[in-house]
């Protein structure tokens, strides 16, 4: 069965498992709203050694003229394989939004990572009695990953974005990873250039135990290995994979749930 997205069919080249990629919607510095095009009945690969350089093309907006360089298209499967997906360098970026205006995401439109979300309670009933109204969270704005720097930077700003505010930076003990440390959560940011396995799943499964009320996240540029994601689902480990673009692609329900309701179960 096809994952839960909308946009073009997609079959992972190392496991045949389908899923259906939509490519996210990117901001232009002019305020377009853009994405990189898909190369209709092209075949996608494998990444299978990743450098910063194969991970990044040149293309122009369509509404400034800039040129600039863009994420190459990718997700990581369940299996733990990177795909990328072939682009049609022909046209430009496509548009999904003119400068200055707003791009409405409807159902099947932009993912929860991206789109704005209820922050909270407001005092006022909504007109009619309705209940109470919700804050809505502004839409979190991705930062390109260029390194390691960068992922840490960009999985901490997206984890307050969900609400953890609270942070606090250490050094990680296992591989080369950095620990974000609050009061509701424990979350480390793994750089290793190869995909994270089951221990490192449970050593930080492991920095938990001590209360139920802490949930636990990681972040990797490199996937996890097929059994890492299976381990991770039984632990209630949300994974996230971070992209070129700087946008966290969840790897499992748990991850999932945690954008959702800021929890792991």
């Amino acid at each position: 069965m096809p994952d839960d997205l909308s946009g073009t069919p997609i079959r992972c080249p190392a496991c045949r498992r389908e899923h259906v990629y939509e490519p996210a919607s990117l901001p232009c510095p002019c305020g377009a709203q853009l994405r990189v095009p898909l190369l209709r009945g092209g075949v996608p690969v494998q990444v299978r050694f990743r450098s910063w350089e194969d991970s990044w093309l040149s293309m122009r907006c369509p509404h400034c003229g800039r040129n600039d360089q863009w994420p190459q298209p990718e997700f990581t499967c369940n299996c733990g394989a990177t795909v990328r997906l072939p682009v049609d360098r022909a046209p430009r970026l496509q548009s999904t939004g003119h400068p200055g205006g707003r791009h409405a995401a409807g159902p099947g439109g932009a993912r929860p990572y991206t789109t704005a979300v209820p922050s909270g309670p407001l005092e006022q009933p909504l007109p009619g009695g309705g209940g109470p109204a919700r804050l809505m969270r502004p839409p979190f704005r991705p930062q390109p990953v260029h390194g390691s720097a960068d992922a840490v930077v960009t999985a901490a700003r997206y984890l307050q974005w969900l609400g953890f505010d609270d942070l606090e930076v250490t050094e990680g003990q296992e591989r080369d990873a950095v620990t974000l440390l609050g009061g509701r959560l424990v979350a480390r940011v793994d750089t290793w250039a190869e995909p994270a396995d089951v221990r490192a799943i449970e050593c930080l499964w492991l920095e938990t135990l001590h209360t139920e009320e802490v949930a636990a996240a990681m972040f990797t540029l490199s996937g996890y290995s097929r059994q890492a994601v299976v381990r991770g689902e039984q632990l209630l480990v949300a994974l996230f994979t971070l992209d070129a673009a700087g946008i966290p692609q969840p790897a499992n329900g748990a991850a999932e749930a945690l954008m959702e309701t800021g929890w792991t179960s």
